[in-house]
């Protein structure tokens, strides 16, 4: 029996949650402006959460990237506020409680580093991904909060920890 690991993202994950990510958005049609699919700093995500207050957790079977999500303090957001970024996982890890693993481990993280409450932006191409987020607690928003640039996304949901 194979176990997952959940570790923090390596300059090596670059590249492969690049690939991950993008072809996860191109697989559901979300692959418009105004996502992280245009977005530069996917290609640099060790890079973008050594930003202070963030983290993203990366997943692997067997040493295969499987996928991963991060916590940042997004521009914007109300005090106290973080959001649940880039959550992506390849077809093979879906369905198999890899998000589950991540989304413990980011909230874990938004809990330990004085966060009382997570935001996430998403799109109804996603919406696997919004009842997975609704197990969690998630709850709908009207509207968008703080100014992510993400203007693709017209889902908006939040977490009180």
């Amino acid at each position: 029996m194979s176990l997952i690991t959940i570790r923090p993202i390596q300059p090596a994950d670059n590249q492969p949650l690049a690939v991950i990510i993008r072809n996860a958005l191109a697989e559901f049609g979300a692959n418009k402006p105004g996502t992280v699919y245009f977005d530069p700093s996917t290609d640099a995500l060790y890079e973008l959460f050594a930003t202070p207050g963030s983290k993203y957790y990366v997943a692997l079977l067997n040493d295969q990237l499987l996928g991963g999500v991060g916590i940042f303090p997004s521009a914007g957001l109300p005090a106290a506020t973080c959001e649940l970024v880039k959550m992506y996982l390849s077809p093979q890890a879906r369905g198999q409680g890899t998000g589950k693993l991540l989304i413990e481990k980011a909230l874990a993280f938004a809990r330990e580093a004085g966060y009382k409450q997570v935001y996430i932006e998403t799109m109804p191409e996603l919406k696997k991904a919004m009842s997975v987020y609704e197990r969690f607690g998630f709850k709908y928003l009207d509207g968008p909060l703080g100014n992510t640039g993400h203007f693709g996304c017209d889902i908006w949901m939040l977490l009180e920890l």
